[in-house]
């Protein structure tokens, strides 16, 4: 099986988190000796606080700071002990004033990320099944991996997307048990809900269905003795329905409560539940603190504070209404989300909003798509009106601002958002008369000799080569690898070329990146639903090629604003095309133009690495092993040198009718096998076409002394001109060839085929990179820079990923 390095997930986010840090945005601290509530020092500058997720602001209340103090003085810091064996003597009165409130007894847990821990694997049985929605909080998702190590079906769809949830429970119906559902009530981002009421009549409709719901957004400021959003929605809690709260947050205390009307289960969690038998407690102060909020809650003050909440959440909905700016959501809930799309223009936005003393939170990947980036406002009790009125004039101002000197427009930022388009705002100019782009759909209709002096020299990407190209995958008729081609030519004044490239529009499967255990785990749905986990994607270069696809003349004056114009140009067939994905791939680690990309909204992933043999180890072809490492030459001598007599290899530049079967069926067994770079296996039609391409040979290997003469191994090579030699594809028989060595033997024809031609290069592809490195191949490490509609494909990927490592 060919081996890839495969991108890591914690490096992307890592990259994205420390660029949102330079700018001094994420993983700051307050300063000064006290918090009001209202203003927060950071840097020595005095902030309004418009970031807080304590709504209703009981976390500054007398009452609880009292309360917390005396818990101190009487029962100290901590009791440090679990609360299987005791508790301590203020948890008693807590849990019964909180059933009070609710009219169910509660569990109580430190925190509602330890809650889930201890909640979901002790509910969801063996036999059941569980759909997330894949905007549901980390901490759900993150305790939901231990279910797949005892074999539960864990499924994810598309948020708020009842049509995908109702698909999914009919085809879980007749092999699951119960199939839950998890969601959030109130979304931590854009502040939109759950839609309660379509659930309910989903879970009428299948009775197999329960909710799991974890509303700690939707706490203290919304229903009946400040339960919640979700309680508020489904007035009684019924046995399919589960919800986790909080003692945080809203509250004004910590720790979080979990509610269901099954008595025995509730005492089931409560014995045995992870968290709960073997982590600390709640601190006494906490649980004082939470006492006093309780009383609160249980009086007519609750919706006073509620009241006057909704007040100054409605006062400030009411001024962006009225205003130009880009409300991802409009709802009843204390949290707003502004859309600025990249990263530069929320980055620009925030700073002067800084500035100008207001403190508001960065939403950006991963808890956000990266081209939907934005700004995330929250109203509390403590923000006054007039602080409101304040933030909502400098919001209207500087956004435009922020959009002008960012090259972003008004129209741009309500497309990635999938939002209705109110006004055309007229972008910044990215370029003067001084530059001019170039747009062609064949490769026809550019000079042959101009390409191939700027891209010609790599790959399969000389004028023939991309010929090749359309003329077999344009025309294709199997829909999954059928491309269309875009070509893109940008020049100065004097007609010189600045930056040269080409991108291809397709279907990609979504794990093609990810590793052979996920794609092994998808390509059982596809079995059935070939289009399983696709998506429409507008890459630079194909899925046919790799290595530079394209040219940049670093040295020009005004190469940033050519690849600015270019990436400009490709959000526009980005959005005309409806791709679900944009991919601007192979460059080099360290590429110039790194941080630019990415602040347009690009996340970086690392690519597959490049395998390439120059010409200085093939100058010395007489004697090969002697230019290889000791290590390697050991290798050369055991394992490819003596198997070479046990095969005869003929080059052959055009295949009769029954080798091009054999060819295909061969190609098609490595396919099988190689999930490493998954993607869709090539029509017979491909092979076809490259027999008609003077440009393409093949390297066919036969047995020696074997009866059956059909050849065992076929390299498919193409012949760039500029010296440059492509084993771009490969076949093999799998059960004849064991024993003989015969992808080592393979890999080694190619070299000594590539010599007899003269070529001084080789492009040795993308995987099984240990085996071409043992070959004197040089390791060429790529990155991507890639934009998505949303983070679901990425997430789910994530997931599964997740699943077979912790498999493992």
């Amino acid at each position: 099986m060919a081996k890839i390095k495969h991108n890591n997930f914690i490096d992307t986010v890592d990259t994205v988190f420390s660029s949102a840090k330079d700018n001094g945005l994420l993983h700051l601290y307050t300063e000064g000796e006290y918090l009001n509530g209202r203003t927060i020092k950071i840097n020595g500058s005095e902030m309004l606080h418009f970031g807080t997720t304590g709504y209703l602001g009981l976390e500054q209340d007398k009452r609880l700071k009292d309360a917390a103090i005396n818990a101190i003085t009487n029962y100290g810091t901590q009791f440090p002990l679990s609360k299987t064996y005791l508790s301590h003597p203020l948890y008693a009165e807590l849990e019964n004033k909180i059933e009070q409130m609710y009219g169910i007894p509660p569990i109580i847990t430190k925190n509602s990320t330890l809650g889930h821990i201890a909640i979901i694997p002790t509910l969801i049985r063996d036999e059941d099944a569980v759909i997330m929605d894949h905007q549901a909080h980390w901490s759900v998702q993150n305790a939901c991996l231990v279910l797949k190590l005892r074999g539960i079906p864990v499924e994810m769809i598309r948020h708020n997307n009842l049509e995908m949830l109702e698909e999914k429970i009919r085809r879980l119906m007749g092999k699951s048990g119960k199939i839950w559902y998890m969601a959030d009530g109130v979304y931590s981002m854009y502040g939109d809900y759950a839609p309660v009421q379509e659930l309910l009549n989903l879970a009428r409709k299948y009775p197999q269905l329960h909710l799991y719901f974890d509303d700690v957004h939707g706490m203290s400021w919304k229903g009946k003795n400040g339960t919640g959003f979700i309680f508020d929605a489904i007035g009684s809690l019924e046995e399919n329905i589960v919800v986790v709260s909080t003692l945080s947050k809203t509250f004004g205390a910590s720790g979080a409560t979990f509610f269901c009307s099954d008595s025995k289960l509730r005492e089931k969690i409560k014995t045995f539940g992870g968290p709960l038998t073997f982590s600390a407690q709640l601190e006494p102060a906490s649980v004082a603190a939470a006492i006093a909020s309780c009383d609160i809650h249980l009086s007519s003050e609750i919706e006073e504070l509620q009241t006057e909440l909704a007040k100054k959440t409605a006062h400030f909905g009411t001024l962006l209404s009225q205003s130009s700016l880009p409300l991802v959501s409009e709802n009843d809930s204390p949290v707003f989300f502004l859309g600025m799309g990249t990263p530069a223009t929320a980055y620009n936005f925030t700073k002067r909003l800084f500035k100008e003393g207001f403190y508001l939170n960065l939403g950006i990947y991963p808890a956000v798509p990266i081209k939907n980036t934005g700004i995330r406002i929250t109203i509390s009790a403590h923000n006054m009106i007039e602080d409101i009125s304040e933030l909502a004039r400098a919001m209207d101002y500087h956004f435009h601002k922020a959009v002008e000197e960012t090259g972003s427009s008004d129209e741009k930022i309500r497309l990635a958002f999938r939002m209705e388009i109110r006004t055309k705002l007229p972008a910044k100019k990215l370029h003067s008369d001084l530059l001019q782009i170039e747009e062609q759909t064949t490769i026809k209709n550019i000079d042959k000799q101009e390409w191939n002096r700027y891209l010609g020299a790599y790959n399969i990407l000389d004028w023939d080569g991309m010929l090749y190209q359309e003329h077999t995958f344009a025309n294709i008729q199997d829909p999954a690898t059928k491309m269309d081609f875009f070509y893109y030519i940008i020049r100065d004044q004097k007609m010189q070329v600045v930056l040269m490239t080409y991108c291809t529009f397709g279907l990609w499967k979504d794990d093609m990146l990810s590793t052979e255990s996920v794609s092994r785990h998808l390509e059982e749905t596809r079995k059935t639903d070939p289009m399983h986990m696709t998506s429409k994607v507008l890459s630079t270069g194909s899925l046919f090629t790799e290595g530079l696809h394209s040219y940049i003349d670093d040295d020009h004056p005004l190469a940033e604003q050519s690849m600015q114009i270019l990436l400009h140009k490709l959000e526009e067939n980005y959005n005309s095309l409806s791709a679900d994905m944009l991919v601007l791939r192979d460059f080099k680690p360290g590429f110039r133009w790194d941080e630019m990309i990415r602040n347009q909204g690009y996340f970086k992933i690392d690519m597959p690495e490049s395998c390439v043999i120059e010409h200085s180890h093939l100058h010395e072809f007489e004697n090969y092993g002697s230019i290889l490492s000791s290590r390697s030459r050991q290798h050369f001598n055991k394992e490819i040198l003596p198997f070479e007599k046990f095969y005869d290899v003929k080059v052959k530049d055009c295949l009769n009718e029954e080798e091009l079967n054999r060819a295909y069926l061969l190609y098609r067994e490595v396919k099988k096998r190689n999930l490493a770079i998954n993607t869709f296996t090539y029509s017979r039609e491909v092979f076809q076409n490259m027999n008609s391409c003077p440009n393409w040979e093949f390297i066919i290997l036969t047995l020696k002394d074997v009866p059956e003469k059909d050849f065992i191994g076929i390299m498919f090579c193409y012949k760039n001109p500029s010296s440059v030699y492509v084993p771009e594809l490969i076949g093999m028989d799998y059960t004849a060839g064991y024993g003989f060595n015969l992808y080592r033997q393979l890999l080694y024809q190619t070299i000594k085929r590539a010599r007899e031609l003269q070529i001084k290069r080789i492009d040795f592809g993308i995987s099984a990179t240990f085996e071409k490195k043992k070959l004197g191949a040089s390791i060429l490490p790529k990155v991507a820079y890639v934009q998505a509609r949303d983070n679901y494909a990425m997430e789910l990927m994530q997931t599964l990923q997740n699943e077979t490592n912790t498999a493992r």
